[in-house]
């Protein structure tokens, strides 16, 4: 089952391409000078009824035009025997379709899975191997603990592929500290963009509990914090002004509410225009003008898959 914690750990990719540089250097595989990076469909359906889909699809071509490939990632929670077939169509359908060198990138969030992940596979007869598999395999062991806040804040996708990697790991809470920090230097749209990244690629762990408490208190936004804590700050001095204890207490409950809100709203705006999926005026009002942070969670979630921004709310109605 694809889930938005799925979702987030190879959308990153499609999202902020600049990624994949230092993933290459760790992965040692040579990344041409400025190249372009292309995000692909990621459907390899054949026309007989079978679908097949892989997570992200990047087409990465040199400035002079010679030596591109592609990059085909999947994002892997467990061993799963059925994979190495499917890896393997994936891999010989994207070459023969855009005649290009196609390789395979695993993202894992454990050491168990990442070792499983990196094979080789071999298919075929006992005792006659017809074709193996090495896929390149990023995960705890080889993604760098980044707890600097400096140095998260020269490479902040690195940091926050980091932070999603090690998500289960007892660094966790440095990292994530790490990255709150740097992204006091960032516009308000950068900082709701990694936000909520981080709040859906950290899934059900301890983790994403430390990142929420992170952004709502707002302790690493020295001057200009998030939507949350902006919205938070307005809503306690209206309720000072008031010169009432409730007044505060009212202010201050609804401006985290608020700002919550505001936060989800332009994630899904957002992650819409970052797989360059249009959206109507009469699209962005109603996801705008949304005040339940479910709904607007729903919405978030679809946000990764959808290929039509209606799509966002045709189950709701």
């Amino acid at each position: 089952m694809v889930t938005s914690h799925h979702e987030a750990a190879h959308r990153i990719f499609q999202d902020r391409p600049e990624l994949l540089a230092p993933v290459f250097r760790i992965l040692g595989v040579p990344l041409p000078a400025k190249a372009v990076v292309e995000v692909l469909t990621a459907d390899v359906t054949e026309i007989r009824p079978l679908e097949r889909r892989v997570d992200s699809v990047l087409r990465i071509e040199p400035s002079d035009g010679e030596g591109g490939f592609l990059l085909a990632i999947e994002a892997q929670g467990r061993r799963d025997p059925d994979k190495a077939a499917s890896w393997a169509y994936y891999l010989s359908y994207l070459t023969a379709k855009y005649e290009r060198p196609a390789l395979l990138l695993v993202i894992c969030q454990d050491r168990a899975t990442a070792g499983w992940a990196a094979g080789p596979f071999c298919l075929g007869l006992d005792g006659w191997t017809a074709l193996e598999l090495h896929p390149l395999v990023l995960g705890p062991g080889n993604v760098p603990v980044i707890t600097d806040p400096e140095e998260a804040a020269r490479d902040l996708p690195l940091a926050a592929f980091s932070a999603m990697t090690h998500g289960r790991d007892r660094n966790a809470p440095a990292i994530l500290k790490a990255l709150a920090r740097a992204l006091g230097t960032l516009e308000a749209d950068s900082v709701t963009y990694y936000s909520e990244l981080l709040e859906i690629g950290l899934g059900h762990t301890p983790a994403r509990d430390t990142w929420r408490n992170l952004m709502n208190v707002g302790t690493y936004f020295p001057g200009r914090g998030t939507l949350v804590e902006e919205t938070y700050l307005k809503g306690k001095a209206e309720g000072m002004a008031e010169g009432k204890a409730e007044g505060k207490a009212i202010g201050r409950a609804e401006g985290l509410a608020e700002g919550r809100v505001a936060e989800r709203a332009q994630l899904v705006l957002l992650t819409l225009e970052n797989r360059r999926i249009p959206t109507l005026a009469e699209t962005r009002e109603r996801v705008t003008s949304c005040t339940d942070p479910e709904t607007l969670g729903r919405w978030l979630e679809r946000a990764l898959s959808v290929t039509d921004a209606e799509d966002l709310f045709r189950e709701d109605s």
